[in-house]
Parts: C-alpha cells; sequence; structure tokens
C-alpha cells in the first residue's frame, strides 16, 4: 500500500492547499530536506477548535485537533513534493506545541496523536525525533500546532 492509499485507507483526505503571498513560506525545501512550517488544526480556513487544553478543549479532543495538523503538513509536503509523497524517505523531525491550562503537564500525549499517525502512514519511515511542550498560547488560540521535517529521496 502506498502513502496515499494509507491515508485513504485511514478515512483521511490531504487538503486543498495554494500558495497565498506572505513574508514566509509554509515550507522550504533545501536539497533533499524539506521543512514543514508549524500548521494548525484549520479545515477550510477555520480553526476545528479553540482554546487551552484541558480546560476549553478536552485532551481526546487536542488528539484529533493533533491528527489534524499532521494532514495540512502533510499537504503541504504534497504541494512541495508536486504531488509527490512517495519521495518522503523518512520523517526526521516532528515538532509539536500544545496551548495548556495552567498545571497540564502532558503535552506529549496530545503529540503522541501525530506520531502515530506519522508511522501509520509512513511506516518505520515515519518514526522520528521529536519534541512536544506546553506554551501559553498559539495562533487563532488553536489548541495545538504540528511541524515537520523531512528526508526526501531523489
Amino acid at each position: 500500500m502506498n502513502v496515499y492509499e494509507r491515508i485513504n485507507a485511514a478515512g483521511l483526505e490531504l487538503p486543498n492547499l495554494t500558495l497565498a503571498p506572505a513574508p514566509f513560506k509554509p515550507f522550504k525545501l533545501h536539497g533533499d530536506t524539506l521543512i514543514v512550517s508549524g500548521q494548525l488544526p484549520v479545515r477550510d480556513g477555520a480553526p476545528v477548535c479553540v482554546g487551552k487544553v484541558p480546560s476549553d478543549v478536552s485532551v481526546d479532543d487536542a488528539r484529533l485537533a493533533a491528527r489534524l495538523c499532521v494532514m495540512n503538513v502533510l499537504g503541504w509536503a504534497h504541494v512541495a513534493t508536486d504531488g509527490r509523497l512517495e519521495r518522503v524517505a523518512g520523517v526526521l523531525r516532528v515538532g509539536g506545541f500544545v496551548a495548556t491550562s495552567e498545571g497540564f503537564a502532558d503535552a506529549p500525549s496530545v503529540i503522541n496523536a501525530a506520531s502515530d499517525l506519522l508511522t501509520h502512514i509512513f511506516g518505520h519511515a515515519g518514526e522520528h525525533a521529536r519534541i512536544a511542550i506546553g506554551v501559553a498560547s498559539l495562533p487563532l488560540n488553536a489548541p495545538v500546532e504540528v511541524e515537520a521535517t523531512f528526508a526526501l529521496a531523489s
């Protein structure tokens, strides 16, 4: 099963993304390394949930939001590779940020959902180094943000 088939089999769909003028880009391709900027749990231009974990957004909902962030990351990887996600030879690093309520110290359990999804989609090549931290706030009052770095085959 290829990457796209695994995405479809999981009942997921890549977002349809287009580059917009901005002072930064959603991804940077440098040789065989692709860095995708932090992505929020946004669908059709709007956040699917807002607030801090767990006071406003449950841990389970935050985990679903982390999976949506991954799909947005993969959407930009799809754009960056000209529709050839099979070029991903490995997921090198994932950065996960969780907007947390005071006293919540389990941001890694939220970002585990992102890591699990990447490993499901890419298999062994999806195993990665990672940072998962709690933060005071994120853009659009999002509960989660995920970024990733990929190694690409030529």
